[in-house]
C-alpha cells in the first residue's frame, strides 16, 4: 500500500498558535509507526503570501518524508516559488508531479491571483494531460487542488470553489487511472464523488468552516477551538483508495479513559 498524508489550510501568519498547529500535525506524521510515503500540503499555506510567511512555513514543515506543497488563494505565486521552493519569481501556474511508489500525484494550481475562488488555466490543463500521456499505463493516478470542484454545502466555500468544475469532470472520467480528487479550501473534512471517483477534502490545521446547517452568518462562521486535523489516504495494489481523517490533540496522546 502507499500513504499519503494529506496536511491543508496552514495559514501561517507569523504568529505562534497557526504555527503549533502545524508543527504539532507534522510531528504526528513522522511518529507514526507507518510513517506516509508523502506529504501533501494543499494550499493556504499563508494567509496573506508574506515571503516571512513562507519562510515560517518552510520552517515548520521540514521533515525526512517529502513534502509537495501547491498554492490556495491566500498565497502569492512569486513568494511561494523564491521562498518555499527555492525558485525563479513567476506568476505563472505552480504546477507539478510526483511519482510516489508506482502512484502518480500531479499538483494543480487552482488559485487566482487576487481573487478567492478558483480556475484551472488552459495552461494547466494542456500541462495535466502531458502528465496522464508520459504517466504508466497500469499505475494509479491522484490529482491535488486547492479548490473543490463540488458542491459542498458551505455558504461560504460555495461562492468561492472552482470554477467550470466540468471541464475537470471530463478529464477524470476519461482516465481510470485516476483513483481520486483531494482538495483542501473548505476548512472542513468532508467526502464525496466527483465524475465518478472520490473526492476528499482535507480538513485545516488552522480552523474548522462548518455547513448550512451550522453557520449563522455573518455570525458564527470560522470555529478556532477544534484541535487540528490531517487526512490520510491509503491507496492498495487494487488502486482503491481509502481515506481517514485525524485529529491531532494538541495536549498529546491520553492512553488511559479519564475517569
Amino acid at each position: 500500500m502507499i500513504l499519503v498524508a494529506q496536511v491543508s489550510d496552514t495559514h501561517f501568519d507569523l504568529g505562534t498558535r497557526n504555527a503549533e498547529r502545524a508543527e504539532r500535525v507534522m510531528a504526528y506524521l513522522a511518529e507514526l509507526r507507518r510513517r506516509p510515503d508523502a506529504i501533501l500540503v494543499t494550499g493556504d499555506i499563508t494567509d496573506s503570501g508574506e515571503p516571512e510567511q513562507y519562510a515560517e512555513a518552510r520552517v515548520a514543515l521540514d521533515a525526512d518524508i517529502p513534502v509537495y506543497t501547491l498554492p490556495g488563494n491566500h498565497d502569492d505565486r512569486a513568494a511561494f516559488r523564491t521562498t518555499l521552493l527555492g525558485e525563479a519569481a513567476s506568476t505563472a501556474p505552480i504546477n507539478h508531479a510526483h511519482r510516489v511508489g508506482d502512484l502518480t500525484v500531479a499538483l494543480l494550481d487552482s488559485s487566482v491571483p487576487g481573487e478567492p475562488g478558483g480556475r484551472l488555466s488552459e495552461e494547466t490543463y494542456d500541462w495535466l494531460r502531458g502528465v496522464l500521456l508520459a504517466a504508466p499505463a497500469d499505475a494509479p493516478i491522484l490529482l491535488a487542488l486547492h479548490h473543490p470542484p463540488a458542491h459542498l454545502f458551505s455558504p461560504v466555500v460555495d461562492e468561492i470553489s472552482l470554477a467550470e468544475p466540468e471541464k475537470l469532470a471530463e478529464v477524470v472520467a476519461a482516465d481510470e487511472r485516476i483513483v481520486g480528487v483531494v482538495t483542501g479550501h473548505a476548512h472542513s473534512a468532508a467526502a464525496t464523488t466527483f465524475a465518478g471517483r472520490p473526492l476528499l477534502i482535507a480538513p485545516s490545521t488552522a480552523s474548522v468552516l462548518g455547513g448550512e446547517w451550522e453557520l449563522e452568518l455573518p455570525h458564527r462562521v470560522m470555529d478556532y477551538a477544534p484541535d487540528p486535523a490531517v487526512a490520510l489516504h491509503v491507496i492498495e495494489e487494487n488502486h482503491r483508495i481509502t481515506t481517514h481523517f485525524r485529529n491531532v490533540a494538541m495536549d498529546g496522546w491520553i492512553g488511559v479513559q479519564p475517569s
